[in-house]
């Protein structure tokens, strides 16, 4: 099976040697090789530095890649708006995905699928820190926030980074069954499916307060008030408006409810405590202003798929 891998200048170098090396073990434990024929392809034929000053000499450009294509994966990048709107680029992946069985990326390389018309109507993910401007520019396109990767027929998408390399071993798992793909995260160390998502990974909340907006002292307010109540009906009385007009205005400023903007504040908290402190469970929870421990654990589960104590473990 042929796979592409198209790269541009600065990209994630993980985004492309992972997800390759995992094919490539894939055919170490067949037994076979060849069961996947690996290419690297660039816009020149000339070496590429990618983000880390390591360079790498792709195997063909857009011109001379192969013809007949099983799969082609599209690397992220840290520079990837200056690469995604390039009319040629969206010509080649087009006129690829008449031929190519899967067509995939890595990362921010979603975003040039997406500007290709590839995503139209697709349910995708990406990078949780690119998440955002994603939702922003492509409004047709369904985006889930959580996943690690997702399938929406033969288009798949990944988070960030290595991501990429459980994309590939699900790829893996759909052309050669579970007992391969098991083999090849054992070699790896990985996990055959990640736990949780990509919630666990990303930034504080704190990043979420607009600078200009209108409830900031009141969001600062509750990240510095958790233990306490912080119902609708109490933060609207504190910003001086009526609960509906101010579940309105917060809503558009945060893109959350004022609910979910007070959960995931505990979370966060929670989190850093686990993250920082020996503190024992109850406590956090007392802090974090989830009451007890047991509630605490239910919200790390519905919020970020892992219990408080794996998360401790893992971070």
């Amino acid at each position: 099976m042929n796979i592409i891998m198209l790269a541009f200048p600065n990209v994630q170098l993980l985004d492309v040697a992972g997800p390759l090396d995992v094919f490539a073990e894939a055919g170490h434990q067949l037994g076979n090789r060849s069961a996947y024929s690996l290419q690297g392809v660039a816009l020149e034929m000339r070496p590429l530095r990618a983000s880390n000053g390591v360079r790498l000499l792709p195997d063909a450009t857009l011109d001379s890649a192969y013809v007949e294509i099983d799969t082609l994966l599209v690397a992220g990048n840290p520079s990837m708006a200056d690469y995604e709107r390039n009319p040629i680029v969206g010509d080649w992946l087009r006129r690829m995905s008449t031929n190519a069985r899967r067509i995939g990326s890595v990362c921010s390389g979603a975003f040039v699928l997406a500007h290709a018309g590839l995503l139209d109507g697709r349910r995708v993910t990406t990078h949780w820190n690119s998440i955002d401007r994603f939702a922003a520019q492509f409004l047709d396109i369904e985006v889930e926030l959580d996943a690690i990767y997702v399938k929406d027929g033969s288009i798949y998408t990944s988070a960030g980074v290595t991501a990429g390399m459980d994309l590939a071993l699900a790829l893996v798992e759909e052309d050669f069954g579970r007992r391969i793909a098991l083999k090849v995260a054992r070699e790896l160390v990985m996990f055959l499916k990640r736990p949780g998502g990509q919630s666990q990974f990303s930034a504080p909340l704190a990043a979420q307060i607009a600078e200009r907006s209108t409830n900031r002292d009141l969001q600062n307010w509750v990240l510095d008030n958790l233990a306490q109540p912080l119902s609708v009906e109490q933060l609207a009385d504190r910003a001086g408006m009526s609960m509906r007009n101010f579940a309105r205005i917060f809503k558009r400023e945060t893109q959350l409810t004022p609910a979910e903007f007070v959960e995931r504040a505990r979370l966060d908290t929670a989190r850093r405590m686990l993250e920082e402190t020996k503190q024992p469970m109850k406590r956090i929870a007392s802090v974090a202003g989830f009451g007890d421990a047991s509630t605490l654990r239910r919200a790390f589960l519905r919020q970020l798929g892992v219990t408080p104590a794996d998360y401790r473990h893992r971070f």
